[in-house]
């Protein structure tokens, strides 16, 4: 069973602004405001990044204040209601094992589950789960505000506040209020000087009917922090009822489904169907007829959009020997009027999208209920921050999310997790946490963000991950709970229960391999057992009894001991590999490299390697520019330095 939330209280306001009397307030916020502002961790946005940051550091014993507009929109799911997909998956089962949010609180508002890629091997199976966007946001309402040591704080923030030593004093809101704090997490997601498109119209704000924060934006660059400009969009939203989806296929979850979280025994639901679709040869006319009212063809648009999700009109134009593209229909939730049309993420104006549309089979006769809109918004490029997220040259500020240059809720929550957990860590003067690229997806993604230039959304795909078979969905819990439960993220219970698991599966291993088997239909000789029958192509536990071997494991633990036995020779191989490069990620780079000349290596591996400091020879060799042979050098000047 899924385990039960804790009722919440009600969400504080941080006080009244200059000016505003305490008696006007409700009796808990007049309370607030007699307290002084003063709190470990400020969090900005209270997105899927900011979420993720504060539960962290609140249950890691540190008194956090969460900064957001709207305490009703923490968690908001602006584009898809949908968790996990290739890669973006094993990053939740990831946070899961560590002790975040995001598994738990999908296996709660989940109304579709299916794991994808099963027809490939198990390093890229991937979870993925439509979920009711408002029971989302709700049930993440009451976890963080039933946190003890959390505080929502109702406001926006302006300016982030630092000491004579330049070092992160707190933060400033647009109403003149102060949140003193040693440590502060950005996570603005679209709002840094958003720019809303749809056709002709151009709106400022980083979500619909929501603003943008210019002042934010500016304060990072008074800070000296590089930003550049990217694009994200979002399709439009269609009225259930106006959608022939007997003209549609079906698009079915897994049953029974299986949970996002370690933690949740089982889920007993009623899966709602998603259906799909594709666009036609008049749909991609209508587009190429109307190009030049496109914010992306005309001009308007300067910020580069994620190319592993392009908007419908970039398809066509850039596919021009595609007939038609695939798109999948998903309610937005059990009890609700829209339909996300997954795939045509579109910023045409909208009476384009509308006649577009209704060439769709499908959607002839479909009412739009908000039209698809691009956002144009500043990141801050994140080479400048160091492996835990802290911005290099402002000790004491984190980033996480969309500012750091990433698209997609998985990437943000994962980033989000790891600033906070930095971020209590470094008030309680503890040593930095970071995860390696043999570890976690989690690590790939930090790494991949602050070794590598990026002037384009970032998304994390499997095939990032070196040691992918190694970080399976399957085994998240295996890697990482020990290190959730070191962080104080996981109980003893919990650690307890993985740790009894794993046990499990290797006795089984053991016991099967002590178990001779003759296979029907062939001749009978000696040293088969049943690990080796195991270990076939087209062999499955299930089937063991057939063959007079009793089994003992449950599915899931079935299928991890299968994946264990069949890739066996493959995982102990991808161990030494992964052993071979943390040798060369223990070297580490001393700081004062950067300020001397450097010499021997070559003119533009120097540029970029004063550039992005890397903290170690791993990570040097990962910036583009930096040869073998420059590597090679860098390690005489580190043994000359230390």
């Amino acid at each position: 069973m899924i385990p039960p939330l804790p009722q919440a209280p009600r969400a504080l306001d941080m006080g009244p602004a200059p000016g505003v009397p305490t008696h006007a307030l409700p009796l808990d916020a007049a309370a607030a405001a007699s307290r002084a502002g003063r709190f470990d961790v400020v969090v900005v946005g209270a997105g899927h990044a900011g979420c993720e940051a504060a539960h962290a550091a609140a249950r890691m014993g540190l008194s956090v204040a969460l900064v957001t507009v709207q305490v009703g929109d923490t968690a908001k799911m602006s584009c898809n209601p949908a968790i996990g997909g290739v890669a973006k998956g094993h990053m939740v089962r990831e946070l899961d094992a560590l002790g975040g949010l995001m598994g738990r609180i999908t296996d709660r508002a989940g109304i579709q589950f299916k794991v994808l890629n099963r027809g490939r091997g198990p390093a890229v199976w991937s979870p993925r789960a439509q979920c009711d966007k408002r029971a989302y946001s709700a049930a993440m309402l009451d976890v963080l505000a039933a946190t003890p040591g959390l505080q929502f704080v109702a406001g926006t923030a302006e300016r982030v506040r630092l000491d004579a030593a330049g070092r992160v004093a707190g933060l400033e809101l647009s109403d003149g209020r102060v949140l003193e704090s040693r440590a502060v997490v950005i996570t603005p997601g679209t709002f840094l000087d958003g720019v809303m498109h749809i056709g002709e119209q151009r709106v400022a704000g980083g979500r619909i009917g929501e603003h943008a924060a210019l002042a934010l934006s500016r304060c990072l660059g008074a800070l000296g922090l590089e930003r550049g400009r990217l694009k994200t969009g979002t399709p439009p939203r269609l009225h259930r009822d106006s959608v022939e989806t007997a003209a549609c296929t079906e698009a079915p979850g897994d049953e029974p489904p299986r949970p996002f979280s370690h933690w949740t025994e089982s889920l007993t639901l009623t899966q709602v169907l998603c259906w799909s679709t594709h666009t036609t040869a008049e749909t991609h006319a209508v587009i190429r007829d109307n190009l030049s009212r496109s914010p992306l063809y005309s001009g308007d648009i300067r910020g580069v959009g994620p190319r592993y999700c392009p908007s419908l009109e970039d398809k066509v134009v850039k596919f021009p020997e595609r007939l038609s593209h695939h798109l999948f229909l998903e309610p937005e939730g059990r009890e609700v009027d829209e339909i996300y049309v997954n795939g045509v993420s579109t910023s045409m104006p909208a009476d384009v999208q509308w006649a577009f549309l209704r060439t769709i089979p499908g959607l002839e006769r479909c009412e739009m209920l908000r039209p698809g809109y691009a956002v144009e918004y500043d990141f801050v490029l994140p080479h400048q921050l160091d492996p835990t997220l802290q911005a290099r040259r402002t000790p004491g500020l984190w980033l996480a999310g969309q500012i750091c240059g990433t698209s997609g809720y998985e990437e943000a929550a994962a980033q989000g997790f790891v600033a906070g957990v930095n971020a209590a860590r470094t008030v309680r003067g503890e040593s930095p946490w970071v995860l390696r690229r043999d570890e976690a997806y989690i690590g790939v993604l930090v790494d991949d963000l602050v070794t590598r230039e990026h002037r384009e959304p970032y998304r994390m795909f499997t095939s990032a991950a070196e040691h992918r078979l190694l970080l399976r969905a399957d085994n998240a819990d295996e890697r990482l709970a020990a290190a959730g439960h070191a962080l104080g993220l996981i109980t003893d219970a919990q650690r307890e229960r993985v740790r009894a698991r794993y046990a499990d599966i290797a006795a089984e291993e053991s016991r099967l391999a002590r178990v001779q088997v003759r296979p029907v239909g062939e001749v009978a000789r000696s040293g088969v057992t049943a690990r080796d029958w195991l270990a076939r192509p087209q062999s499955a536990y299930a089937a063991l009894p057939a063959l007079g071997v009793a089994t003992a494991l449950a599915e899931p633990e079935a299928e991890a001991l299968e994946v264990r036995v069949k890739y066996h020779g493959y995982i102990e191989r991808q161990r030494r590999t992964a052993a071979q490069a943390t040798a060369a990620e223990s070297l580490r780079l001393p700081v004062a490299l950067w300020d001397t000349d450097l010499r021997g290596v070559s003119h533009e591996a120097a540029e970029k390697l004063r550039r992005w400091r890397p903290e170690t020879l791993g990570q040097a060799g990962r910036i583009a520019g930096v040869s073998p042979a420059d590597l090679a050098i860098l390690a005489v000047l580190r043994a000359r330095k230390i």
